[in-house]
């Protein structure tokens, strides 16, 4: 009898924490499926696990998307819905997920050619959106997001095979150094940190506004960060930021009165569609992951973003 293939990134098991190295590509078919991106900045992603676009939106165009995203955490039925989370302690919105589906703003933003196009570039192959979400972070009042890889949580709670999936964030206001911005630990996308824990039932309500499973070790963590620094993502707004699935990120909390607002969406492989979650877990709504409908976007050309 054959035995199951050994999962290379076992996170959350009844072992101890570990670094693993990195199985997959970074930039696949050495990123030549697409022309999203120059041949310096694929091997800028390569390299650091990340991409940093200064003022790739124009003004006009932030604008606009701004106005959606407030417009959606405002409106009284949005807020009511479960794809709006709440802040920790406060009725403050989150985030809200599902965006590219709620709104037709977003849904064209999403397949916009300039953003998708990279994405494709980068996988290798079609794309489709596997989570998006408006996230909010508003001034005094701001919680942090915990150092994590978004791939130990899709490989673990969604059953996503292999790392082959892109983080794309639009900055919507300016990211300014005391607001919470984004923080990436540059390199650590070649090194899989398998975490300790067992993952409670129903973890993503909770996780979502704080997360405790899923997060890694502090050795494990110092170790990245001694070998790669951390490097602050600061920008005006319009900045573009792609990361790879697995570069570990987090950010500070905002005491400042200034809010920080962006639209994340996550571009998987049509070759990298969910299996079932580790563990028996029961799969996590459909909001927070596609696996109902694979649906391959159709890059739209770039006028098309405007109202």
């Amino acid at each position: 009898m054959i035995s199951p293939a050994k999962d290379i990134y076992a996170s959350r098991s009844d072992r101890g924490a570990a670094i693993i190295a990195r199985q997959d590509p970074v930039v696949y078919h050495g990123g030549t499926y697409a022309s999203g991106a120059s041949a310096g900045q694929m091997a800028d992603f390569e390299r650091d696990g990340f991409l940093i676009l200064p003022e790739f939106f124009s003004e006009q165009e932030v604008a606009a998307l701004l106005r959606e995203v407030e417009r959606l955490s405002t409106d009284p039925a949005t807020r009511q819905r479960d794809e709006a989370i709440r802040e920790p302690g406060s009725d403050a919105v989150r985030s809200i997920f599902k965006v590219h589906e709620i709104s037709p703003v977003l849904q064209r933003l999403a397949a916009d050619a300039r953003l998708a196009d990279i994405a494709r570039q980068i996988l290798g192959s079609e794309v489709y959106i596997h989570q998006s979400r408006a996230n909010l972070k508003p001034g005094f009042k701001g919680k942090e997001f915990y150092w994590h890889s978004d791939f130990e949580t899709w490989h673990v709670e969604d059953g996503m095979p292999a790392m082959r999936a892109v983080s794309c964030s639009v900055l919507l206001t300016d990211n300014r150094a005391e607001n919470g911005p984004l923080m990436l630990v540059p390199g650590s996308h070649r090194q899989f940190i398998s975490c300790i824990g067992e993952t409670p039932d129903d973890h993503y309500k909770e996780s979502l506004r704080k997360q405790e499973y899923g997060v890694p070790d502090p050795v494990s963590l110092q170790l990245l960060v001694e070998q790669g620094g951390i490097q602050s993502v600061t920008g005006k707004a319009g900045t573009v930021v792609f990361f790879d699935c697995n570069t570990m990120h987090g950010s500070n909390g905002n005491i400042t009165p200034w809010p920080r607002a962006n639209v994340f969406m996550v571009y998987n492989s049509m070759e990298n569609t969910l299996g079932a979650p580790k563990f028996g877990l029961a799969p996590r709504p459909e909001f927070i992951a596609t696996r109902k409908k694979f649906e391959a976007i159709k890059p739209l050309a770039p006028t098309s973003l405007k109202r």
